[in-house]
């Protein structure tokens, strides 16, 4: 795996600019067809990530998600691998993928599935309680 690649200049240059302070984008332009769109756009979750945490996501996912093959590559264990795994995914917001059933909640929405999740750092305390009451009011078993 090849993780010398570096980004480019200009994107390199402007994370050592802003040192991770919330840009907001106030102009794009489709290069092809020279159409630009202005107003005020947030950057995608990855590219507000600081320089290094861009990097580790992009080994991380040109090694497929092996946590083995990032000891190697970046000379740490596993614990150290996993920490910094779960201090991003608790920076970043996702998407649920499973849409909900018609007759009934979410896949997700079971109980285990959520103790999971929190275990994970995919869900924040908070967010779990919440889920959890749902459930529960959902299922009255």
């Amino acid at each position: 795996m090849d993780t010398t690649q570096k980004p480019p200049r200009e994107w390199r240059e402007l994370t050592e600019l802003t040192r991770g302070a919330r840009l907001v984008v106030e102009r794009v332009r489709i290069a092809e067809s020279g159409i630009a769109i202005e107003g005020q756009f947030a950057l995608p979750q990855l590219a507000q990530l600081t320089l290094e945490d861009q990097v580790f996501i992009a080994a991380f996912v040109r090694g497929h998600g092996s946590i083995k093959e990032m000891e190697q590559v970046f000379g740490v264990s596993y614990p150290t691998i996993k920490a910094r795994l779960n201090r991003l995914a608790a920076a970043m917001d996702f998407v649920e993928a499973a849409p909900s059933r018609p007759d009934g909640p979410p896949d997700e929405a079971t109980g285990a599935n959520i103790i999971d999740r929190l275990a994970k750092g995919e869900l924040s305390p908070e967010d779990a309680i919440s889920a959890l009451e749902a459930h529960r009011s959902e299922d009255p078993r």
